[in-house]
């Protein structure tokens, strides 16, 4: 595992039990899984675009043109590596975002859980990702 990704593993497990809240942004009082990118982005302090104001749960591809919008992220085809953002969906519509950590957990803002938590990728939550996304250094 580079620096880097391990930067972006330990910006994410900072936020490891930090309260869901729908757009949170602030690490131990409330977080939703945008919040968790915009923290891990800001900790490695890449610039980045922050939206506000989107719903619960976005439609019409809202939150993949977000993610294609930032200029640190490139979405890849290759297997995921560890630091890796997955794009998740629950139903038909992309409304979530998960980080891939080193042992093969993920991490993210969870309104179920209640919190940001880490967790097994288990078959359910496999099929549950739409695509990946790599946190860029530098842009090209």
């Amino acid at each position: 595992m580079t620096p880097h990704q391990a930067a972006i593993i330990a910006a994410a497990r900072e936020c490891i039990e930090t309260p869901f809240r729908h757009q949170g942004r602030i690490v131990g009082r409330a977080l939703d899984c945008v919040g968790l990118g915009c923290h891990i982005l800001s900790r490695l302090q890449l610039p980045y675009i922050d939206q506000q104001g989107y719903p619960r749960l976005p439609f019409k591809g809202q939150l993949e043109s977000a993610i294609a919008g930032q200029p640190h992220l490139m979405e890849v085809d290759d297997e995921a590596q560890p630091g890796d953002i997955f794009l998740m969906r629950f139903g038909r519509e992309p409304q979530h975002i998960a980080i891939l950590t080193d042992t093969g957990t993920i991490i993210h803002s969870w309104e179920q859980a209640g919190k940001c938590c880490e967790h097994d990728i288990t078959p359910e939550w496999r099929k549950r990702i739409v695509k990946t996304y790599r946190i860029l250094e530098q842009v090209p």
